[in-house]
């Protein structure tokens, strides 16, 4: 973004202007106690080119490796033109849209990525994002407890094919207003069905399911969102948004659909950057929408009968009285949704399918070619989206650090959240990677396994 510094002369008259020496005088009331003398450790100062060439230098100390990591965080391709246009000022600077007669096209961005969220996860109401996708499952937690006035349980149904960030995330935010996760049986990486049977008559306020879940399983979606509805629980799915290209929204799960869908929205033109930012959202039905943390935009008229956009259903202790609002750390991420908008724009419905539907083939061109390399195999027969879970016949970490050091991210290490999987590796493929990068990969690994030996 083009910045214009001001001058020596600059703050000397404003300097002047008020009356003070110096810029220190205006912080003449903080106690000399209280002040940092220095910056230990801290270089001297680089002019702009200085300051390129490290960045450029410090960026190639991680090198360019070929990436099969996903875990919630996927290597899409995004096109140039979402951040090209991201990133010009009117998006870049744009501040929080609290005034609508100044923020028309903020606010006309994020109403357009609510109607995007709404039609792809097939619900009614999108806030305008979340924080990133493990907060806005503990919203979504938050939200449910609320929002069922059936019950006034505060135990929810979680299985462990939900993201272990996510149930972790979660307990740390919910468990101080009393809210328990419960575990929810699983069986050949996925919640057992079977299993329900001896849940029946218990009071839940919500049942929760990942689909994809977090080892690239398919859940029985509909038959885990009938029976939540049956035993009075509100369902809160997770979703990858751009699995949902393919797969059934969770508002057309079962007979009545999902309540709440929330996620990361960063495989939304969304770049890994190392972990972030990214964002998450959030979508509900109509019925639950005055539980439903953050802003909402939406589309009016004004006096003349022009369109216009405004925020709506915001209760002012929302910003001001901590104690009713329904959430504290709903902070939109508004420059990253302005991405994802424009992603979704491009891709329209074909692109996103198409995006998705590569990246389901070029995983289980992976896995295919893994399998057969002796001392490999799949840890489940379910059908999987665009990652699947590989038992190793030995540990992991080493095999990884192997990979590494010719340039390829394998996977991610199960063993310390799944240690009962044994030596279980995850691997995704999307569609940026190449046909000659998946054999490489297949290659590398054949050869990593043979120099070990077992």
């Amino acid at each position: 973004m083009p910045f214009i510094p001001h001058t020596r002369d600059d703050l000397s008259a404003m300097l002047a202007r008020i009356g003070v020496d110096s810029i220190d005088a205006l912080f003449d009331e903080i106690p000399e106690s209280l002040t940092m003398q220095g910056l230990s450790g801290v270089p001297d100062a680089l002019c702009e080119s200085e300051v390129t060439a490290l960045l450029h230098e410090r960026a190639a100390e991680d090198g360019r490796p070929v990436c099969f990591i996903g875990a919630g965080s996927y290597d899409h391709y995004v096109p140039a033109a979402v951040w090209d246009v991201t990133t010009r000022g009117e998006f870049y600077s744009a501040y929080t849209p609290y005034q609508a007669e100044a923020s028309q096209g903020t606010l006309q961005v994020i109403y357009e990525y609510q109607t995007m969220m709404a039609t792809l996860t097939g619900l009614d109401v999108s806030n305008a994002s979340l924080y990133d996708g493990a907060t806005a499952f503990a919203e979504a937690c938050l939200m449910a407890v609320r929002a069922n006035r059936k019950t006034k349980s505060k135990r929810i149904l979680v299985p462990r094919t939900v993201h272990p960030y996510y149930r972790e995330v979660a307990v740390n935010i919910i468990s101080g207003q009393d809210i328990e996760l419960v575990d929810l049986p699983v069986e050949g990486g996925v919640v057992d069905i079977a299993a329900l049977d001896q849940l029946a008559g218990g009071d839940f306020a919500a049942i929760v399911m990942q689909q994809p879940n977090f080892f690239g399983n398919l859940e029985q979606v509909d038959a885990l969102t009938d029976w939540g509805h049956e035993q009075g629980a509100l369902v809160i799915a997770i979703a990858n948004p751009l699995s949902l290209a393919l797969l059934t929204p969770p508002g057309e799960w079962g007979e009545d659909g999902a309540d709440i869908a929330c996620g990361d929205g960063q495989p939304l033109g969304v770049p890994m950057a190392s972990g972030g930012p990214y964002y998450g959202y959030m979508v509900c039905r109509q019925a639950v929408v005055r539980q439903m943390p953050g802003r909402i935009a939406g589309r009016t008229v004004d006096i003349d009968g022009k369109p216009g956009f405004t925020l709506t259903l915001q209760a002012r202790e929302q910003h001001i009285r901590r104690s009713r609002a329904t959430s504290n750390i709903c902070t939109n991420q508004g420059l990253v949704v302005t991405a994802s908008t424009i992603y979704m724009a491009l891709m329209g419905a074909t692109g996103l399918r198409q995006v998705a539907n590569a990246s389901y083939t070029n995983t289980h061109k992976l896995v295919d070619g893994l399998v057969k390399i002796d001392g490999i195999s799949t840890a489940f027969s379910q059908p999987y989206f665009n990652e699947a879970v590989l038992i190793l016949d030995r540990p992991v970490a080493p095999v990884l650090e192997a990979l590494a050091a010719q340039n390829i991210l394998g996977g991610f290490d199960l063993s310390k959240d799944y240690p009962e999987l044994g030596n279980a590796l995850l691997v995704c493929a999307t569609e940026n990677r190449t046909a000659g990068q998946i054999d490489r990969y297949v290659e590398a690994m054949a050869s990593v396994l043979a120099a070990q030996g077992v």
